[in-house]
C-alpha cells in the first residue's frame, strides 16, 4: 500500500515539473521574440546611401556603377534596407557618433566565413551557390569577398585580351572583369590559387581558358557542389562535356561502360595533353589496352582483349571502333 502511494506521488510530481519546464521554455520563448521585435531597427535608424557618400565619396563613386547600387530601383526591394545600409547596418549611430566604427557593421577582421554568411543572407537560394557551405572553398576558407568586390569592379582602361576576338570572354583586359562583380576575369582568379593547373593549359592540345573561349566556372562551380573539384557533372552524364561535346551524349543502345561509370576523364585529361584529343596515352591501342588486355577481363559481354596482334595497321583502334563512346547499331562500336 505504501508503495503504491509512494509511485503515485512520484507521478503526480513529475507532472508539475514537467509543466513547470515547459511555462519556463515557453516565457523563454516569448522573450526571445519580444526580444527580437524590440531590436529591429527602426525607419529612423537608416540614414539612406547619400549620407555614407559624405565621407567615403571614392567609394560611393565607384559603387554607384554596381548592381548592389541598382537595387534601389527594383520593385521587389520596396521597403527594404538596400544601398551601403544593406550590408554595414543602419547608419544612424556611426553618423551621430561622428564616424565612430564601433557603431557600424564593420568588416574589417572578419572571418572569411562570417563575411560569407553576411553575403549568403541575400545571396542563398539559388541552385548556383545552395552548396556554397558543402564546397571546398568555404573549408579552406576562400571566402566571397576574396573573389568579388561588393563596392565595384575593377576600373581604368580595358582592351581586349586578343585579337582573335572568339568570344566575349577575351574581349577585355585579362585582370578586368565586368560580370558579376569579379575582381579579375574567371582564369586569372581561379590560377592566382590553382597553379598547379595553369601549365596543363600551355599543353600542346588543351581547351581554350587562357584564349579566353571558356571559363573555369564552365566546368566547375565555384560557389560549391558535392561531385569531386566541385564540377558541374554528376557520374555517368558529363553535364560540363556534353554541354559543347553534343555528339557524344546518349543514350545510346549500346554504352561503353567506362564513359557511363567514370565519365569522359577515364580517357581524357580535361585541361590539356600532350596528346591529341587529350587522351591520357600517346598511342590510343595502349589506352584501350588498359581495360581490353588478356589479364583483364571486362565482362562477359564486352571482349577481354583484341583477337589480332598489335602490328601497325592494327594500333589505332578507333579507325574500325569509330563509335568508341556509345553506338545505336553495333555492340562493339564498328558504326
Amino acid at each position: 500500500m505504501r508503495l503504491a502511494k509512494s509511485i503515485k506521488a512520484l507521478l503526480v510530481l513529475g507532472s508539475v515539473l514537467a509543466v513547470v519546464v515547459w511555462l519556463t521554455g515557453a516565457n523563454r520563448s516569448q522573450a526571445v521574440v519580444r526580444t527580437t521585435i524590440d531590436d529591429k531597427p527602426a525607419a529612423s535608424d537608416y540614414v539612406g546611401s547619400d549620407t555614407c557618400k559624405d565621407c567615403h565619396e571614392d567609394t560611393f563613386k565607384a559603387y554607384s556603377h554596381t548592381a548592389h547600387a541598382a537595387l534601389t530601383t527594383l520593385s521587389s526591394w520596396k521597403g527594404k534596407a538596400s544601398g551601403c545600409e544593406s550590408c554595414h547596418g543602419p547608419g544612424k549611430a556611426h553618423v551621430d557618433g561622428g564616424g565612430d566604427k564601433t557603431k557600424i557593421i564593420s568588416f574589417t577582421g572578419k572571418s572569411p566565413k562570417e563575411i560569407s554568411e553576411s553575403c549568403l543572407s541575400c545571396h542563398a537560394g539559388k541552385e548556383e551557390r545552395n552548396n556554397f557551405r558543402r564546397g571546398e572553398h568555404w573549408r579552406n576558407d576562400i571566402g566571397c569577398t576574396d573573389c568579388h568586390s561588393p563596392h565595384s569592379n575593377k576600373e581604368g582602361r580595358n582592351v581586349a585580351s586578343s585579337n582573335m576576338l572568339v568570344t566575349t570572354a577575351n574581349a577585355e583586359k585579362p585582370g578586368f572583369a565586368t560580370t558579376r562583380m569579379l575582381k579579375a576575369n574567371d582564369p586569372q582568379l581561379c590560377t592566382s590559387c590553382h597553379s598547379e593547373v595553369k601549365p596543363q593549359f600551355s599543353a600542346p592540345f588543351h581547351h581554350k581558358v587562357l584564349e579566353g573561349a571558356m571559363r573555369c566556372s564552365d566546368c566547375h562551380n565555384p560557389h560549391g557542389g558535392f561531385e569531386l573539384k566541385q564540377t558541374r557533372l554528376a557520374t555517368g552524364g558529363d553535364a560540363a562535356c556534353v554541354k559543347c561535346h553534343a555528339d557524344k551524349q546518349g543514350p545510346f543502345t549500346f554504352e561503353h561502360a567506362p564513359v557511363k561509370t567514370e565519365g569522359c576523364s577515364s580517357c581524357h585529361t580535361p585541361h590539356g595533353s600532350a596528346n591529341p584529343r587529350l587522351l591520357r596515352y600517346s598511342a590510343v591501342n595502349q589506352l584501350c589496352l588498359t581495360c581490353h588486355s588478356a589479364a583483364h577481363d571486362v565482362g562477359a559481354i564486352e571482349p577481354a582483349g583484341p583477337s589480332h596482334n598489335q602490328n601497325a595497321q592494327y594500333r589505332d583502334c578507333t579507325a574500325c571502333h569509330v563509335k568508341i563512346h556509345g553506338s545505336r547499331t553495333s555492340p562493339v562500336f564498328f558504326r
